[in-house]
């Protein structure tokens, strides 16, 4: 018997071939092993008829003689429940009796005001005077869960209160909710009041204005700001320079970003150093400009300037990659030095596990997360399940939906139905996609442009041209607009079965419906002519909307064409910077 390698994080992968003998008559032996991080192996024996793991030595399991290579992944006892995923009961301390009904009565007055969704209805429903410490501390709340338009209804309404005396850490706290929800109109003019009101410019105040033109996608008019900021001050902080660094990226103004970076690394210019987070975003940038390399160098920068790295920075190092092997040497590098891992990590290197087609890994990854205590989001659940879908590995990627259902946390959302779908689609089981398509409706959740893709997609796949127009046309009664990656799959699947007649129809439907086709419809439809009349027609067609629109192009008037969503936004890296 010959036993093939596993890579590290392989943990329940077979590959092996067996040879007839007089032992084992023309049975397969299937051995599952986990390589640890010392590189000690210990051997597991699997056995599938009764699901159940035996630690003895390796034991011999029947399989069909006629296979001579098997490759599975073990899946009955994969992704079992830990302890710290179960939900514990909160303990609170309370001072005395009268903390205790007090903290009880804000707490009922907060989910009040979350279930109303309005918080000015249940303050002014106690028709008196509040005390300063409740007002402050639902304040604080609200801030820290996010929900800045909570804060500002309360501080505006507080400024109609003549029981509250308004002072300018109030403006502030107002300029920045405006900030953070992008509203500019309503943070230009708490800046004109404060002026009125004899306060003097601050740095929280403009950088508040700043991130608001931001927010609100006014890119010029924040840089406008930061360059008043450093001619005239207020001196920018560095929260500021954090901010701004995060709008010229956001802007798709990298030349900008570049510039400021560099003024903070000289430190002749530059009253302060450039910290953890400017680092973060200048290789964000890197990656989404392509600029992969030039992603590297700024962490190498970081070493050499002495800014610590963290896990948020190997994230983002890691979101730059796409071959596994260089995602899996930067986990590696991470742990190496000492930082451990977060669920964004995982996340990362079980997507680029599954886009490989590296199943066993993809899950291996995502047991090592459960078996370090990290709490799976919904976006690591999804990634996990994309892995074994793309494959079409069916009873896998149930596996995982169900563990999902499993936990409360992070119950199935309409992504991971429409992934579970695709599973189904890519196995060639159109009888169990349409099962559980009528699953995901009765379970409360209505298909989107994906899920009905991923359905189109199937029958294409199969050459059922009358089930998949059917579908096609069930979703159109429901309102929903097909995108450009269904075109395209419907145009293709006309062609493929010898009506060109019918592709080219749906090649100018695109454009008609305001998806014009993109380079990979105009390649399909080169592909698909077969006599010389439909090249020609072919060329023709896709030389005119070349010409199209360069013509829209040099008028300024380019329209982006929408997404293919064929992945149903599983590839998500989900890298976060912070």
């Amino acid at each position: 018997m010959r036993l093939y390698p596993a890579t590290r994080h392989t943990r329940r992968s077979f590959y092996f071939e067996s040879y007839p003998d007089t032992e084992t008559r023309g049975e397969k032996m299937m051995i599952g092993y986990t390589p640890l991080r010392n590189d000690t192996v210990f051997p597991k024996a699997f056995d599938f008829r009764d699901s159940t793991t035996n630690t003895a030595p390796f034991r011999l399991v029947s399989a069909k003689p006629r296979s001579r290579v098997v490759r599975t992944v073990e899946v009955v006892s994969m992704l079992a429940p830990r302890k710290f995923m179960q939900r514990r009961k909160k303990i609170e301390v309370f001072k005395d009796a009268v903390d205790e009904a007090e903290q009880r009565k804000w707490r009922r007055m907060m989910k009040e005001i979350e279930e109303v969704g309005s918080a000015v209805s249940v303050l002014s429903a106690k028709n008196q005077a509040l005390p300063r410490d409740l007002v402050l501390g639902t304040l604080v709340r609200f801030k820290q869960l996010k929900k800045w338009s909570i804060v500002s209804e309360i501080i505006e309404w507080l400024q109609t209160q003549p029981w509250w005396v308004f002072s300018e850490m109030d403006f502030l706290m107002l300029i920045t909710a405006y900030g953070k929800q992008g509203d500019f109109n309503k943070a230009e003019r708490v800046l004109v009041d404060m002026n009125k009101k004899g306060y003097s410019p601050s740095v929280i105040s403009h950088t508040a204005l700043m991130e608001a033109y931001g927010k609100g996608k006014q890119y010029n008019k924040a840089e406008s700001v930061f360059r008043r900021m450093q001619s005239s001050g207020p001196e920018p902080s560095a929260l500021t320079y954090q901010l701004i660094l995060k709008i010229f990226v956001e802007g798709n103004k990298f030349k900008e970003a570049e510039e400021t970076f560099e003024t903070l690394l000289d430190e002749e210019k530059s009253p302060l150093k450039p910290d953890q987070k400017m680092f973060h975003m200048m290789i964000y940038m890197y990656r989404k400009a392509g600029s992969y390399e030039k992603a590297r160098k700024i962490f190498a920068l970081m070493r050499e300037q002495g800014v610590p790295q963290s896990t948020v920075t190997y994230n983002s190092l890691m979101s730059c990659e796409t071959n596994y092997k260089e995602v899996s040497k930067i986990y590696d590098q991470m742990q190496r030095v000492g930082i451990r891992p977060d669920v964004v990590s995982y996340a990362l290197l079980i997507n680029a596990y599954g886009k490989a087609r590296r199943e066993e890994e993809a899950l291996a990854v995502f047991e090592e997360m459960l078996d370090a205590g990290v709490r799976p989001t919904h976006k690591a659940y999804n990634i996990l399940l994309d892995a074994f879908s793309i494959s079409g590995m069916v009873d896998q990627a149930r596996t995982v939906f169900k563990s999902m259902r499993r936990d409360r946390t992070c119950t199935p959302d309409i992504c991971s139905y429409t992934t579970m779908l695709s599973a189904y689609v890519n196995a060639s089981d159109m009888e169990g996609a349409e099962k559980f398509f009528r699953r995901l409706k009765q379970d409360g959740f209505k298909p989107n442009v994906v899920t009905y893709g991923t359905l189109i997609k199937g029958y294409a796949k199969i050459s059922n041209l009358e089930k998949m127009m059917e579908k096609y046309e069930e979703m159109q009664v429901h309102g929903i607009k097909a995108n450009q990656a269904i075109y395209t799959t419907i145009m293709d699947a006309y062609g493929r079965n010898k009506d060109f007649d019918n592709a080219v129809f749906w090649f100018k439907e695109m454009g008609f419906c305001g998806a014009p086709p993109d380079r990979k419809a105009q390649n399909i439809l080169l592909s698909l002519g077969k006599t010389e009349a439909e090249k020609e027609e072919a060329n023709l067609l896709v030389g005119n909307h070349s010409q199209n629109a360069n013509a829209q192009a040099g008028n300024g008037s380019s329209r982006d064409a929408d997404e293919d969503n064929d992945e149903n936004n599983s590839d998500d890296d989900g890298d976060e910077v912070e």
